[in-house]
């Protein structure tokens, strides 16, 4: 500070910033940020070029306008795909979202033993989603699995096929979903909780609020942004879902548990079909933005006028 001083007193200019110092900082921090980011750039522009091209097995030159769009949409795959993903995506996101919160207002209330836990409730994200699937693969297979168990038990009457079943096939994928991301969400939802203004609690103490009314009405209040975080970065992930059903279902029985997902792996990889593959990985990402871009503009928002406050 003196040397910046001194030096500032005898040119009458302000000292330059010391850049060369934190280059190496610049560019542990920005070559790969620079990096990623052409990747992603170039890559979302070459899927989009393919897509307007008559490609198949390789990419050749062409234009085709919107026909293989047009082709999807209208295929059989892509809609069941896309019901599934609307259930998949509102089932998976809720669910997680609740049993996130009442994983962490559990562990809010300074239980013995909260950090063993917290470990293993956080486990499941240490696991890859193929690890997930195949072992979810084994517990709900009826020869094995589960309803094996309870059969060999006694209870021989007991169902739960649901892994073959074409209208309940797609709730395996929510089960095993919401174990492998629910503690994500408590960890964000517990990490809200012990930051609440410890006086708005001690106030609603002595206004005589309840446990029930003080979650209800002072706590879960300051727990929206959190809220609106878990549900964006879920949604990311349901849309994106791909390693988990592929692992669990492979998209069966028969196409009861497509995913948009798999139809561009499908067309891609399977048929050869690759402007019409590269058209569904668009779909994707048109879907993908409508979630990302209403929350990158609400967070733009609540930037600027927190700024203004």
């Amino acid at each position: 500070m003196t040397d910046t001083v001194a030096a500032t007193s005898r040119t009458g200019r302000p000292a330059i910033p010391n850049v060369v110092g934190r280059l190496p900082e610049y560019l542990t921090i920005w070559v790969p940020l620079l990096l990623s980011a052409a990747h992603l750039i170039s890559f979302s522009l070459w899927t989009i070029w393919i897509s307007f091209t008559p490609s198949t097995l390789v990419p050749v030159s062409g234009w085709v306008g919107l026909r293989h769009y047009n082709a999807v949409l209208a295929s059989r795959n892509w809609q069941i795909a896309f019901d599934n993903l609307l259930l998949f995506g509102s089932a998976f996101v809720l669910l997680s979202l609740a049993t996130g919160l009442v994983l962490a207002i559990l562990l809010d209330q300074r239980i013995r033993g909260e950090n063993t836990l917290r470990s293993i409730f956080l486990y499941p994200l240490a696991v890859s989603f193929v690890v997930t699937g195949t072992v979810w693969s084994w517990l709900l297979n009826p020869g094995l699995g589960i309803q094996k168990l309870v059969q060999d038990l006694g209870w021989t009457s007991f169902r739960f096929d649901w892994l073959v079943d074409r209208d309940m096939a797609i709730w395996t994928i929510v089960i095993a979903a919401i174990w492998q991301s629910s503690g994500f969400a408590m960890a964000l939802f517990l990490a809200g909780l012990r930051s609440v203004d410890a006086d708005l609690i001690k106030a609603a103490q002595i206004d005589g609020a309840g446990p029930i009314r003080m979650y209800r009405r002072v706590i879960l209040p300051t727990l929206w942004p959190i809220t609106i975080t878990v549900i964006v970065i879920q949604l990311q992930f349901a849309i994106s879902t791909f390693d988990l059903v592929r692992a669990l279902t492979n998209g069966g029985p028969g196409i009861a548990t497509q995913l948009p997902a798999l139809v561009v792996y499908d067309l891609m990889f399977q048929r050869g079909l690759l402007g019409r593959g590269a058209a569904a990985a668009v779909l994707m990402l048109l879907i993908l933005l409508a979630v990302l871009l209403p929350y990158a503009a609400w967070r733009y928002f609540q930037r600027r006028r927190a700024s203004h406050a």
